[in-house]
């Protein structure tokens, strides 16, 4: 997103998985809208390298995947900045396009457990320890989908199906947290500059979904509008739904794909 209109002007967000990809665009989108930051990471480089880039940035490093963590960005959010307007999670690992039946079965399970403690529940606890503080400001809640959890084919089995679960979790919580936060979701198509990698359980911790030849051909080439966007491309979608322009919206969800649900 390109200038500065003070969307988000005097607030106060925690984006957790920021230290990357679309969550450091994001974190760097709601700096420049106004909104004081504060980023849960878990990579100690990349800890160091946002705190010596933004030193005005709360950086707290932790893994999203366990309670703890989630509780102590909260609180040094709240201790840095005075309390927590807007919440943000942008963790995730991909599968790399495994279907069920190239996974061996003795790594099922494994891989599940994996993927959606990542995926699904680094959500799931961002949010409970997010709860207090957000009531109090009257918050809201930003979570990150995909175009796979829209449209399968854009994953394997584990990435996809956890991403249709994240979209039912957003609903969810739109309707339990109403009308004292409001809960959105962003579903970006393919991202160039990401740091997106696999799971441990299947040996695919190394590979990172960028690094493909010629992966920004690929995706202008599979997209109605002919793009392939950046994290920085999607930043202004959650710009929007953290913003009071968004203040009447709950329960739903953007689409900064390149228009890939239009195709037949």
């Amino acid at each position: 997103m390109s200038g500065s209109c003070g969307w988000l002007e005097g607030r106060r967000a925690l984006v957790i998985g920021g230290g990357s990809g679309i969550g450091l665009a994001v974190a760097e989108a709601f700096a420049t809208e106004g909104s004081e930051v504060t980023v849960l990471e878990r990579d100690p480089l990349k800890c160091e390298t946002l705190a010596s880039a933004h030193p005005e940035w709360t950086v707290v490093r932790g893994d999203a995947t366990t309670y703890e963590a989630n509780a102590t960005a909260v609180d040094a959010c709240v201790e840095s900045f005075g309390g927590l307007d807007v919440l943000v999670n942008c963790v995730g690992i991909f599968d790399f396009y495994r279907g069920v039946e190239e996974i061996p079965p003795g790594d099922l399970m494994p891989a599940f457990e994996e993927i959606y403690r990542v995926n699904v529940a680094s959500q799931i606890l961002g949010v409970k320890a997010a709860l207090g503080p957000l009531r109090e400001s009257r918050g809201n809640i930003v979570l990150t989908v995909s175009t796979s959890g829209f449209h399968p084919g854009r994953g394997g089995v584990m990435y996809v199906s956890s991403k249709f679960a994240v979209r039912g979790l957003v609903i969810t919580l739109a309707h339990e947290l109403a009308p004292d936060i409001r809960v959105n979701g962003v579903a970006p198509g393919g991202t160039l500059g990401t740091d997106l990698r696999g799971p441990r359980s299947l040996a695919l911790d190394d590979r990172r979904l960028d690094d493909g030849e010629g992966r920004a051909e690929a995706m202008r080439r599979r997209t109605p509008l002919g793009v392939a966007m950046t994290g920085a491309d999607h930043a202004g979608s959650y710009v929007f739904l953290a913003s009071d322009r968004a203040s009447g919206i709950t329960g739903t969800f953007l689409h900064p794909d390149g228009g890939i649900g239009v195709k037949g």
